[in-house]
């Protein structure tokens, strides 16, 4: 079966950090674009940032610029998310997606794959 599994996430405390790694079960992410979304309770799922093959980033959101980064080993065929400076307010569900093709796409783009979702709280 052709998907991404996600690891990390949990529980941290408010000014923490978590780093979160996105690892495709079943083909390589060579040539993908793979981006990082957020889906808070009672609200929808929002990009946060993408990365391409040769590690250009695209933001689909400014307020976490400065906290979140991604990034890719694409010798290990994995993706990160590092997150610092964790507020209560970034507690959700944070999934990873993937697209061929290279470029980072518009954040709502069809995507062909997708993690099964981790959940972060911050919380102290």
């Amino acid at each position: 079966q052709l998907q991404l599994v996600q690891s990390g996430g949990g529980l941290v405390q408010p000014g923490g950090s978590m780093k979160l790694s996105c690892k495709p079960s079943g083909f390589t992410l060579e040539n993908s674009a793979v981006a990082w979304f957020r889906q808070a309770p009672g609200k929808e799922r929002v990009g946060i940032q993408c990365i391409e093959w040769a590690h250009n980033a695209r933001y689909y959101t400014e307020p976490e610029k400065v906290r979140f980064t991604v990034s890719r080993d694409n010798k290990v065929n994995t993706v990160y998310l590092l997150m610092n400076n964790l507020k209560p307010e970034d507690t959700a569900v944070y999934y990873c997606a993937a697209v061929s093709g290279g470029n980072c796409p518009v954040e709502d783009a069809i995507w062909s794959y997708w993690g099964q979702g981790t959940q972060v709280t911050v919380s102290s």
